[in-house]
């Protein structure tokens, strides 16, 4: 059963904040905030870059706001404005791992803390909750940027449509992109129940043994092959809870008060007469 999406922020705020409402533009972007991180956060998997992307985020929807025609529009603008800069932020990331894997002393250094971790530790997840978010590690890279916003979709704070837009797609399109998503979502619940059984099967045990723990595609293949095939790995007593019925209702990620405070500073450098123009006001970096 699909839920009514929470409503975006209140028009007459966006319409304030446009019009140049120093009050009313740090309002909007304090109730923003949390779905813009959240975005980021998944999609880029907690990178040490997130807050940096999501500062630019919030000054781009700054300089921007000016523009906005309709206000209703306004969360629908706001999230596409994240998946670009996402899609920016990925080909950067790209570009600069190539270009590390290219010299010759080159070693990969692993985040401390992923966002699954950090969704897990900050809401407190157990049991069935705490399997999907630890599922979304054995996704592709190219997965996250849509399910950055299927996530959303399902705990009610996004709608099929501004999912739709974001991406640039039909909802019909989305439909079947999302389809693919959850059943390649469930495929990492099922690793993860099997790698979590205690005491552990033989074969399976077998088949990982050169494995390093780090998620992949490659090891997602392998390991699900096993499971298709295994009677033991696939019998997990009783069916698990649909995985949108574990994410309905589900809070966000609260951001860092770090973020706030920038938000602050930047909402002090528009002018009074409204949003930025191009070139200003530049977003300092949140301190720890």
């Amino acid at each position: 059963m699909k839920h009514e999406p929470e409503r975006g922020p209140d028009h007459s705020l966006v319409v304030a904040a446009r019009d140049g409402d120093r009050r009313a533009l740090e309002s909007l972007l304090s109730q923003s905030l949390p779905l813009v991180h959240t975005i980021v956060g998944r999609a880029l998997d907690g990178h040490g870059d997130v807050e940096d992307v999501v500062q630019d985020i919030m000054l781009r929807v700054v300089r921007g706001l000016g523009r906005l025609e309709r206000a209703e529009s306004y969360r629908s603008w706001m999230v596409a404005i994240t998946v670009r800069r996402i899609r920016d932020q990925i080909r950067e990331r790209q570009h600069s791992r190539r270009t590390i894997e290219a010299m010759p002393a080159a070693e990969s250094l692993a985040d401390v803390t992923d966002f699954a971790s950090l969704t897990i530790l900050r809401l407190h997840l157990t049991d069935q909750r705490r399997e999907v978010v630890e599922a979304t590690r054995w996704l592709d890279d190219d997965d996250r940027e849509l399910l950055s916003l299927w996530w959303l979709e399902e705990c009610g704070r996004l709608a099929r449509s501004e999912l739709a837009e974001a991406l640039g797609v039909s909802e019909r399109h989305a439909a079947v992109r999302v389809g693919r998503l959850r059943e390649r979502l469930d495929t990492g619940r099922d690793i993860v129940r099997a790698l979590g059984t205690r005491p552990p099967c033989r074969d399976l045990t077998g088949i990982t043994r050169e494995w390093d723990g780090t998620p992949g595609s490659l090891w997602r293949k392998r390991i699900a092959r096993h499971l298709r095939a295994c009677e033991r790995c696939g019998n997990h007593g009783d069916l698990p809870v649909p995985t949108h019925r574990l994410l309905h209702g589900l809070p966000l990620v609260a951001p860092p008060a770090a973020l706030y405070r920038a938000l602050g500073e930047l909402v002090r450098g528009v002018p009074p007469t409204g949003a930025a123009p191009d070139g200003a006001p530049t977003v300092p970096p949140a301190s720890p």
